[in-house]
C-alpha cells in the first residue's frame, strides 16, 4: 500500500510540473508522463468516451507510474493537427481515425477504412494476421508514429440527407461531409466532399453549409442530434464497412519506453479495441429504435444502382491510389487479395448465417 501511495504521490506531482514536449519519456520521481490528443470532443458518447476510457486504462494498469494527461479535441490542438503535434514530439500520442491524414498519404485511408473494404472481423484478422499491422507500422513509420489499433466503430451508415437518393445523379452537386476516400469516391459522381471535425458538423448542417453528412451509427448520430436536420437516414453505408481507430505513438517516445511499458500500452489499446466495438454494437440496436421510433426518422437503404455507381467510382480511386507511390500500391494489394480470401469465408459464414437467421426470426427494418 505505501509504494501505491508513493506512486500515486509522484503521479500528481509530475501532472502539476506539465506534459514534457520531448519525444523521449519524462522520467520524475518513477513516472512516466503521456500527453494525449484526441480529434474527439470530450465526453462524446461512443468516440470521446472510448479513447477517454483507453487513456484512464493506461494509468490504472501502471498503477499511476504512467501518468497519462489526456486532451480532447481543440483542447491542447485542433482535431486535425493531433499527427502534427505527435509527430513533433510535443505530445506522445493521439487517438484518432488514420485517414484524416490520407492527405499526407493514400495509404494512411486503409488502416481506417476504405470503400467497399473490411467490416470489424475482417480488419482485426488483416491486421494480426494478413500483413496489416507490419504495411500500418511502415506507413506511420514515414512520419515517425509507431500505430495500435484502439477501437472500431463496425460497419457505418450512409448518412442523413434532406432528399431521396434513388439514382446516382441525385449526389451531383450535393455537399457532403465524409473524409477519407469515402469522400473521393462522392466526388467522382459529382458531388463536392467536405471533410470537417465531429465538433463542426451538425452546425454546418444545420445551417445549410452542407447538404448532407455521415458521421457513425445510430448510437453516435443520435448524440448529434442530425435528425433535427435531416429526415433520411441511408444504410449501408459502402465508405466505412469497419472503421478501424488508431493510437498513433511518437515513434522516438516509443522506442525508449522499457518493453514492460511498451506492452502495458499495446494491452490497453487491444483491450479498448474489443471494448469499444462490443459497446457500439450494444448501443446502435437501441438508438435505431429510438430515431425511428423517437424522432420520425425515415430509414432508407441504398438501391443496387446506386450502389454499383458507388463501387466504380471506387475503383477508379484505388487505380489513383495505386498510382501515388509504391508502398500505396504495396499497401492496395495486400488489402484487395485479403479482401478476396476472407470475404469469400465471411460470404459462406456469418453473412449466410445472419440472414438465414434473421429471416427465421422475423427481425426486419
Amino acid at each position: 500500500m505505501k509504494r501505491r501511495e508513493f506512486l500515486k504521490g509522484a503521479a500528481v506531482t509530475a501532472s502539476a510540473a506539465g506534459v514534457s514536449t520531448l519525444a523521449a519519456p519524462a522520467i520524475a520521481q518513477g513516472t512516466v508522463e503521456m500527453a494525449i490528443v484526441s480529434t474527439w470532443p470530450r465526453d462524446f458518447p461512443g468516440l470521446g468516451t472510448s479513447a477517454q476510457r483507453a487513456a484512464a486504462r493506461i494509468g490504472e494498469l501502471s498503477e499511476g507510474r504512467i501518468n497519462v494527461t489526456y486532451y480532447a479535441a481543440g483542447e491542447k490542438v485542433g482535431a486535425f493537427d493531433s499527427l502534427d503535434e505527435v509527430a513533433a514530439g510535443n505530445s506522445q500520442a493521439y487517438i484518432g481515425a488514420d485517414y484524416y491524414w490520407k492527405g499526407k498519404h493514400p495509404a494512411w485511408a486503409y488502416f481506417t477504412a476504405v470503400p467497399f473494404g473490411l467490416t470489424y472481423a475482417e480488419i482485426d484478422a488483416w491486421m494480426k494476421f494478413g500483413g496489416g499491422k507490419e504495411l500500418h507500422q511502415e506507413v506511420a513509420g514515414q512520419f515517425g508514429i509507431h500505430p495500435l489499433q484502439v477501437g472500431n466503430t463496425g460497419v457505418q451508415m450512409g448518412g442523413w440527407f434532406n432528399k431521396e437518393i434513388n439514382s446516382a445523379d441525385d449526389l451531383k452537386g450535393l455537399k457532403m461531409r465524409i473524409p477519407g476516400l469515402g469522400g473521393d469516391v462522392l466526388a467522382k459522381l459529382g458531388a463536392s466532399p467536405v471533410s470537417l471535425p465531429g465538433g463542426q458538423i451538425y452546425e454546418n448542417l444545420v445551417s445549410g453549409a452542407v447538404d448532407a453528412t455521415e458521421w457513425v451509427g445510430p448510437w453516435n448520430d443520435y448524440f448529434m442530434k442530425f435528425y433535427e436536420a435531416a429526415k433520411y437516414y441511408y444504410y449501408p453505408g459502402m465508405h466505412e464497412p469497419g472503421s478501424q481507430l488508431t493510437m498513433g505513438i511518437n515513434a522516438s517516445w516509443w522506442g525508449n519506453l522499457s518493453k514492460t511499458d511498451q506492452e502495458l500500452i499495446t494491452a490497453a489499446c487491444m483491450e479498448e479495441n474489443a471494448m469499444q466495438m462490443a459497446e457500439t454494437n450494444a448501443r446502435n440496436g437501441e438508438y435505431l429504435t429510438k430515431l425511428i421510433n423517437e424522432h420520425g426518422v425515415v430509414l432508407k437503404e441504398f438501391n443496387d444502382e446506386v450502389y454499383d455507381a458507388f463501387y466504380e467510382a471506387a475503383e477508379e480511386v484505388f487505380d489513383e491510389t495505386r498510382q501515388h507511390s509504391e508502398l500505396a500500391a504495396k499497401v492496395h494489394d495486400n488489402f484487395a487479395a485479403f479482401r478476396s480470401d476472407v470475404g469469400r469465408w465471411m460470404l459462406a459464414a456469418e453473412a449466410t448465417y445472419l440472414r438465414q437467421r434473421n429471416r427465421v426470426s422475423g427481425v426486419t427494418l
